[in-house]
């Protein structure tokens, strides 16, 4: 009783094809296999993303401020 025999197989097949057809089935099929090509382009798309470097902005730390400000630490009355 634990174990489905060949003929428990096929009694399931039969059904699955009376409900869903054979039309829908493999309409399925190609549903799904678009969705797994769509997920390899986004992965690969990813892919291509992470690869390109970003611009980094440097900061010159040794630059001469272009204008003092003269009110740094003083307080306004």
């Amino acid at each position: 009783m634990g174990s489905l025999s060949i003929w428990h197989w096929i009694v399931v097949i039969a059904v699955v094809l009376l409900l869903f057809g054979r039309g829908k089935i493999s309409d399925l099929m190609g549903d799904v296999a678009q969705g797994i090509k769509a997920f390899k382009k986004g992965m690969q798309d990813d892919d291509k993303v992470a690869e390109k470097p970003e611009s980094t902005k440097a900061i010159d730390h040794n630059a001469t401020p272009s204008a003092a400000r003269s009110d740094v630490g003083s307080k306004a009355v």
